[in-house]
């Protein structure tokens, strides 16, 4: 049914009947597109497609056919619509068994509701309007996309000894359509294979229908296997059509091949823990490992030359022999030997190595673990050792390095050459191969003193009663006794200034005494004894501190004073006319004053008035009843 509007232009135009087919290229979409003859529809399985057929023109009645034509030219009528008024009247014949059937739609439309692979046919549509008749052609083209591509390879063992072409795997791309196109690769990179067969490699390719009408492809690929393909990787992939001229793209799994090619080199040498120069530590465990390049793993027999003759020591399919706690008799000539009867005639199969076992015997030193010279002695000292590789020699005290080789001089040695000695020896080439022996110099002599001479706290003179602390230091062997003039002196204990020195120290206050007679420090053991006498010059008297001394004296006298005369008054306060001048002691009226010959003034107030009378006044004591 054509729009009014198209209905109009047509009225303006010469009458013409025109024939449109047009195809939906994706589920419920449609298209409209006019066609002069056959034209290409392409769908996807499974996807609905309508095919179109309209006049153009006015016309008032017209009727449409739809044919299926077969390969044959043969057409089967499918079904027929009439345009009575505004109406399209239409309806289906035969749907030749296609499930679900043919539908036509309200414009006259061929409904496919789900393409099928049989659906790839040519659809003819026939219009008749008035005498005029006129049809056209349209071809359906269903694509289908390919399972998931599949890979066979061949789980067999190729030789590369074989001089023709062997199946490698095969690759399967089933249910798809149009056929697709298989191509194999190794490494990444395509084979470029032929289709004839040749001895170094081709392909063949089979293409099977299915029962679905959907097709399959099955390519099968051939090689001749080269060493070199022992670690490739090979894939096939499946190129396959779409609508539109777009391309799809399925790979399969990577895969391996399993080679056998004889041996052509053996590899053997000595592992851990061997050192850069091949040498290996006595006592430890040594790997020997054996390594061919052939394919299966053959066996593999390790031997030790001894007088020309192999003696077998293990044979195993691993390649590796360890020896446990190596020794230094097991030093020697080892071999590994690969038993490949497959391998070429010239192919060197069997391998040799040195094993190097290095060992340091225990040092010996030419003294003992002591030894005891007198002062200003001189001697020799040897460290001789037994190893190899040949040992290196260095003497040591306290860390302190003193030279190499195997001699140690001492000349004129001093209480200073005494302490620890280290011989140590060790081989560049073998590390952690290393021994040290050591022994310990006792330096005899008698007592070498040093004292600390005290120094004034303040000027330059030591001053009466400040305190001094003496410290006296002695050094020898044997160990030399501390002693001082004065008991009160600390035991001697080990000193801060070095290796041998002991201390003793005592504490005392300076006085003119000590000035004069000295205090004596003296060290002594069985070869001698050393004194020294610490003097102190002229010690200054405490002046300054003697008249400190008086002033505070002085001053806490007076502060009693004056809390017994505070006292004092607080006791005579609640009394009449207690310190007030005239009424204490006064006579009744009309007798004479009393008063001291000798004084002009009467003293009958104040503390000495009171001291001079008042044993005999009220029987008060020496104050009375005086203020």
């Amino acid at each position: 049914m054509e729009p009014r509007d198209g209905r109009a232009r047509a009225r303006r135009a010469p009458w013409l009947l025109v024939l449109a087919l047009l195809l939906g290229a994706h589920p419920g979409a449609q298209a409209e597109e006019p066609l002069s003859g056959s034209s290409l529809v392409e769908v996807m399985k499974g996807e609905p497609v309508a095919l179109n057929c309209t006049a153009l023109g006015a016309h008032d009645h017209f009727a449409l056919e739809w044919f299926l034509a077969d390969r044959s030219g043969v057409r089967h009528h499918l079904a027929s619509a009439e345009l009575q008024g505004s109406e399209v009247q239409g309806r289906v014949h035969d749907s030749r068994g296609r499930r679900p059937p043919y539908q036509l739609d309200s414009q006259g439309r061929l409904v496919l509701t789900e393409a099928q692979v049989g659906d790839e046919q040519n659809y003819v549509c026939v219009v008749k309007a008035g005498a005029v008749s006129t049809e056209a052609t349209t071809q359906l083209r269903m694509f289908a996309k390919p399972e998931a591509t599949e890979v066979l390879p061949n789980k067999g063992i190729l030789s590369v000894v074989d001089d023709f072409a062997q199946e490698i795997a095969t690759c399967n791309s089933r249910n798809g359509n149009p056929v697709p196109e298989i191509t194999w690769y190794r490494n990444g990179e395509p084979l470029r294979m032929p289709m004839e067969v040749n001895a170094e490699g081709y392909m063949t390719s089979r293409t099977v229908r299915e029962a679905s009408g959907l097709q399959s492809l099955i390519s099968t690929l051939y090689l001749r296997p080269r060493k070199a393909d022992q670690d490739a990787s090979f894939h096939c992939s499946v190129n396959y059509q779409l609508p539109t001229g777009r391309r799809g793209r399925l790979d399969s799994p990577a895969f391996h091949l399993s080679l056998h090619y004889p041996t052509e080199n053996v590899d053997f040498w000595v592992g851990s823990p061997s050192t850069t120069e091949g040498w290996v530590r006595e006592g430890d465990s040594v790997q020997l490992f054996c390594r061919g390049d052939g394919n299966p793993s053959v066996e593999y027999i390790f031997f030790r030359l001894q007088d020309k003759q192999e003696d077998v020591l293990k044979t195993n399919l691993e390649g590796n022999l360890t020896l446990e706690g190596v020794q230094r008799g097991q030093s020697g000539t080892y071999g590994c030997r690969v038993e490949d009867y497959d391998a070429a005639e010239d192919a060197v199969l069997s391998k040799t190595a040195e094993l190097r076992v290095a060992y340091l015997d225990p040092l010996e030193l030419s003294t003992g673990e002591e030894l005891s010279l007198y002062l200003g002695n001189s001697t020799t000292v040897n460290c001789s050792v037994q190893g190899l590789p040949t040992p290196a020699l260095r003497w040591t005290k306290d860390f302190v390095p003193l030279g190499n080789g195997p001699t140690l001089s001492l000349s004129s040695i001093t209480f200073d050459s005494a302490g620890t000695y280290v011989c140590e020896a060790s081989m560049p080439t073998v590390p952690l191969l290393s021994r040290t022996q050591s022994f310990k110099l006792l330096v005899q002599g008698p007592p070498q003193l040093s004292p600390e001479e005290p120094q004034p706290q303040t000027g330059d003179s030591w001053r009466e009663g400040e305190e001094v602390r003496l410290v006296c230091s002695a050094r020898g062997y044997p160990e030399p006794k501390l002693s001082w003039s004065q008991l009160g002196g600390s035991p001697a204990e080990p000193a801060l200034r070095g290796q041998g020195w002991v201390s003793s120290s005592l504490t005392l206050k300076v006085t003119s005494a000590l000035s004069r007679e000295g205090i004596s420090c003296e060290a002594s053991n069985t070869h001698g004894k050393k004194q020294h006498v610490f003097h102190f010059g002229s010690v200054a008297p405490q002046t300054a501190q003697a008249g400190v001394a008086v002033m505070a004296v002085a001053v806490s006298v007076g502060l009693l004073l004056l809390v017994v005369a505070a006292f004092y008054c607080m006791r005579r306060k609640g009394r009449s006319s207690c310190c007030r001048q005239g009424e204490k002691g006064a006579p009744p009226p009309g007798e004479p004053q009393l008063s001291h010959s000798g004084s002009e003034r009467p003293e009958q107030t104040g503390l000495l008035m009171g001291g001079a009378s008042g044993g005999t006044r009220h029987g008060s004591g020496g104050f009375g009843d005086e203020c």
